[in-house]
Formats: C-alpha cells, sequence, structure tokens
C-alpha cells in the first residue's frame, strides 16, 4: 500500500443527511430542518463518539446561507460548537443537491460564484474546527446529473440525456473551481469527491441494451471523477491532487437492470447478474490508484446488520488484493425519509420515533446495527469509544491489511 498511516482518524465514519434541492412540486427541501439535526446537533454527534466514530459528513447550506451575494454562517454555529465537544472531524458538503433560487448551474458565471461561496464557506469552518480539513465540493455530480438533468426530479428539472450531460459538465467546471478555491484557505485542504459505484445490466431479453448497459457502468459512472481527475476534460484544470480521495456510495439498489426511460430497476438479492462488491472496488481503484473510502453505506429495516457485514467481507476482500481502502461511512448517522413519499427509510445507525405531544423526534439506537458495528471494531482492533483525543492515534493501515489477509474473505456474488 502507498501508505502506512490512514488519513482519517477512525476507520469507520459516519454522517448526517443534508439535502438542500428544490424538490419537484415541493419547493424548497431542507433536510436538516426535516431530520431535526440542528436541534439534536449535540446528541447526534455525542452518539458517534459513544460508537468510536470520529469523522462526519456534515452540510453547509448554500442555498440558506447566501443572499444577495452575502453569506451567513452562523447557522452553524451550533453544529461546530457539538463537533468540537464531541471531536468529531467533519467533512463538509458544500453542495448537497442545492444551489441558490437566483443561481443557474448553465450560466456562465456559475462556477465562479460556486467557488467564492466555497471560499467564503472554509473561510468561515476552517478557523472554528480542528484539523486536517475536508470538503466535499458538489456530492454526487453523477447522480445529481440524472436527478436534476433527466429524471427531473430537482433543480434545474432536465428532462434529456443531453441535459444531463450538461450539468454533470456544469457540476464538474464549478467543483474544481471549488477545490482551488478552498484551497487557497488552507492548501492542505483534503477533498473527497462523493459518487455511487453502480453496475447496470441489460434485461435478459434485450441483448441489444448490452452496450448502452455497459457504457453507464465503465463510462457514465466514471465520467466525474475522470473529470476531476483530468482523465477527461483537460482544458477544466482536473488533476489527480484535485481529485485527492475517491469516496464510492455502495446501496442494494446500485445494481441495477437497465431501463430506457426513468431510474433502472434493482436486481434482486439472488440474481445471478449481481457482481461482487470487491470487484466494483478494483475497478475504481485500477482507474485512479487514489486513496479511497466507501462515501456512503446502509441497509434497510432489519436488514442493516446483515448488509454491514456483507459490505465489511467485500471491503477487506479489495483490501487484501491492494485496494488503499481509509474507512467506511455509515450513513446516515439517524434516519431520513424517503424523497418522494416522506416516510421514514430505517436506514440510520438510530431510528427517529416522533413524540406526538412536543414534535420532537427522539433518537432510538437499532442496536441489533450498533452490536454488528461492534464486533467489526473488535474484528479491526478498532476503537469502540473515542478517547480523550481520538486524533492523536492515526490508524495505521497495516492493521487493516493484516486483518483482512487473517479473515481471507473472498468476493461473494451473494452480498446483496
Amino acid at each position: 500500500m502507498s501508505a502506512s498511516y490512514g488519513i482519517f482518524p477512525t476507520f469507520f465514519l459516519s454522517g448526517f443527511e443534508c439535502s438542500t434541492f428544490v424538490w419537484k412540486d415541493q419547493g424548497r427541501r431542507d433536510l436538516v430542518e426535516e431530520t431535526q439535526h440542528r436541534y439534536h446537533a449535540e446528541a447526534d454527534y455525542a452518539l458517534l463518539r459513544e460508537l468510536g466514530i470520529a469523522v462526519s459528513r456534515e452540510g453547509v447550506p448554500w442555498p440558506l446561507v447566501e443572499r444577495d451575494g452575502e453569506f451567513d454562517f452562523s447557522g452553524l454555529d451550533p453544529l461546530l460548537d457539538a463537533m468540537n465537544e464531541n471531536q468529531i472531524l467533519p467533512i463538509w458538503d458544500l453542495c448537497h443537491y442545492g444551489y441558490p433560487d437566483d443561481a443557474d448551474p448553465f450560466a456562465d458565471d456559475f462556477a465562479e460564484r460556486f467557488a467564492r461561496y466555497a471560499r467564503a464557506a472554509a473561510e468561515y469552518v476552517i478557523p472554528r474546527s480542528r484539523g486536517p480539513h475536508f470538503f466535499t465540493p458538489i456530492n454526487e455530480i453523477t447522480f445529481f446529473g440524472f436527478a436534476g438533468g433527466e429524471w427531473g426530479w430537482i433543480a434545474p428539472f432536465g428532462r434529456t440525456q443531453e441535459d444531463r450531460y450538461r450539468l454533470r459538465l456544469a457540476l464538474c467546471r464549478a467543483a474544481i473551481a471549488g477545490v482551488n478555491a478552498v484551497r487557497e484557505v488552507d492548501p492542505d485542504a483534503r477533498m473527497v469527491h462523493v459518487d455511487p459505484l453502480i453496475l447496470v445490466v441489460a434485461p435478459p431479453d434485450r441483448p441489444d441494451l448490452e452496450d448502452d448497459a455497459r457504457h453507464e457502468t465503465y463510462d457514465d459512472t466514471f465520467f466525474a471523477w475522470d473529470v476531476l481527475a483530468g482523465k477527461q476534460h483537460p482544458e477544466l484544470g482536473g488533476s489527480a491532487e484535485i481529485l485527492d480521495i475517491v469516496a464510492v456510495n455502495c446501496y442494494s439498489f446500485g445494481q441495477m437492470e437497465f431501463r430506457e426511460t426513468g431510474p433502472h430497476t434493482a436486481l434482486g438479492p439472488r440474481d445471478d447478474r449481481i457482481e461482487p462488491l470487491c470487484k466494483l472496488l478494483e475497478v475504481a481503484w485500477e482507474r485512479y490508484g487514489r486513496p479511497m473510502i466507501i462515501g456512503e453505506t446502509s441497509g434497510l429495516g432489519e436488514g442493516r446488520p446483515g448488509w454491514l457485514n456483507d459490505v465489511m467481507e467485500e471491503s477487506l476482500a479489495a483490501v487484501d488484493r491492494g485496494v488503499e481502502l481509509h474507512g467506511v461511512c455509515l450513513f446516515p448517522a439517524v434516519d431520513m425519509p424517503n424523497w418522494h413519499d416522506g416516510e421514514w427509510l430505517h436506514n440510520g445507525i438510530c431510528d427517529l420515533v416522533k413524540d406526538e405531544e412536543t414534535g420532537v423526534l427522539d433518537r432510538v439506537r437499532y442496536e441489533p446495527y450498533v452490536a454488528e458495528l461492534r464486533r467489526w471494531q473488535r474484528l479491526l482492533n478498532r476503537v469502540t469509544e473515542l478517547d480523550e483525543d481520538p486524533y492523536s492515534d492515526p490508524i495505521d493501515l497495516e492493521e487493516i491489511v493484516v486483518a483482512a489477509k487473517k479473515l481471507n474473505h473472498q468476493p461473494d456474488v451473494d452480498w446483496s
């Protein structure tokens, strides 16, 4: 492996849903408000501390902090206070699907505007939190392209493949500008570029769609990372240093059967077309050779413990094959609503239970999921609760490699 020590103070990470998109017919959404994360910030971060998790993805809500070219980041103060109190290191998402109402991602000045905002955000959060400092300029550029460019779910409500291609390229341009702006504030800031790692296959009766499915798996999936790395559209200024850390999102619905219109259909858990996650991780590693994390992963309902076990076995199989994996992010830490119907997904470390008298969303740990996390922390010789200074003893990745060799997990197509 190319590094002896890990990038993060703990191998397990977490995070909180922080989307601020304009959603179809519902207008502006603020998922931090919907999950009451701002209200529960202290308890939410105390939970991570108790679970031995020292890193959390957190959002700066661009549409809520910028008004008429001016910025007000004071709404982040409760989150910063809670993170500092519990010694949690943030990965700041600067654009989690949301941008100001008067911004246009297709406008000539969008990248410049985003860079101005990114610089201001960095100037605010960096002096107020312990380093090292991590940022995700634009979350899930590839998925953003589909949701906002082709499916019409979120602004800018595109409905064609051409709109999707235009949107993702505009987002790549803005992300690169954002990286450069943040590093004007802190040259050592690290970037965590998040996108889904997927597999798409053709329907059994449609061999004519095999090329389309293969293209989406091995070209579309990697387009944004390619541009950030300078492999495509080098005129935009991408490079290995811009790409930095590759964060792959992994969910059961990420292996799909191709549909010509609209979102694809998730493969069932015993579909013989499923590929081992280990293989997909190897594809990304071989393409970029950059440090990697699993940027988001979670099961649903009672499947959460089993899902974590499967993901860990596949991840360690990939480590044993040379993939430089620096962590696994259990996302979200607390439950989140299905964007479409508002029903709770039951995919968090904690479920949310509403107090009917007060309206408060109480956090209720899903103990089987916690127990599975504890089991893997022990197997990897990781801390189960943060000590007085979680940053004083960086992860030795060789310990992860040794554990992977000892456990000797093999890639398994029946992992989902």
